[in-house]
């Protein structure tokens, strides 16, 4: 029996937007424990995903937390309406963010979880100095912007060093991996250290998403399931 540590965040970046209800009921009543919100604006990235009424219209619906990815210049301006719009946990962009620790704190101020990504240029050494602020680190296995892509195999090292990294002082850091996961590469991934998997199109293109969530939540390391 799996002992199911882990936490799987399906990203509706994936899903179809014109029977988004039915997408959005499907995650609840699924094993996902969170559902993955990703918030582009065609500058940080080159894509637009959706912005903060569609944001609302999922969170009217969803019974578990907004994991929200904001993958957008200068993020501080739009901290207050996306936690109106529901987040639980907001995600900035190392990259996009002049003032981090300033940024961090203020998400906190407004009672979310507070979150850094990494695209995967970025060296995970770069968080040293806010590591102990941090409650997530979303490492970007794919480059940031659109669904689908390949996965970049160095995110397993970076997982591995940011657990190191973390250690003793910050020993609840949940270590995030966002792109190309699937049930090939998620046991090797918690067992780097990785907490939290994201699946977009592996879950929202799979003939049975409620399976495939399952197959993804059922992965026991310690008895070496895949």
């Amino acid at each position: 029996m799996s002992t199911k540590s882990h936490l799987i965040a399906p990203s509706v970046l994936a899903a179809d937007f014109a029977k988004l209800y039915d997408d959005i009921i499907m995650v609840n009543n699924s094993e996902a424990d969170w559902f993955h919100i990703d918030i582009m604006d065609g500058v940080f990235v080159p894509n637009i995903s959706f912005g903060f009424p569609v944001m609302q219209a999922i969170a009217k619906h969803a019974t578990k937390p907004l994991d929200v990815h904001l993958m957008i210049v200068d993020p501080d301006r739009y901290l207050q309406v996306c936690k109106d719009s529901g987040a639980e946990i907001i995600t900035v962009h190392y990259e996009a963010c002049t003032h981090l620790h300033r940024t961090l704190a203020a998400i906190k101020e407004l009672g979310c979880k507070a979150g850094v990504a990494l695209n995967p240029h970025t060296p995970v050494a770069l968080l040293k100095d806010v590591l102990a602020d941090l409650d997530l680190v979303c490492l970007m296995s794919v480059n940031p912007g659109f669904g689908g892509q390949k996965f970049i195999s160095n995110t397993y090292t970076k997982v591995q060093e940011l657990r190191a990294m973390a250690a003793g002082i910050n020993d609840g850091l949940l270590i995030e991996i966002d792109g190309g996961v699937t049930t090939a590469n998620a046991a090797q991934l918690l067992k780097a250290g990785a907490d939290v998997l994201v699946a977009g199109s592996f879950v929202f293109n799979a003939s049975d998403p409620l399976e495939t969530i399952k197959k993804l939540k059922d992965i026991d390391i310690n008895i070496e399931s895949i």
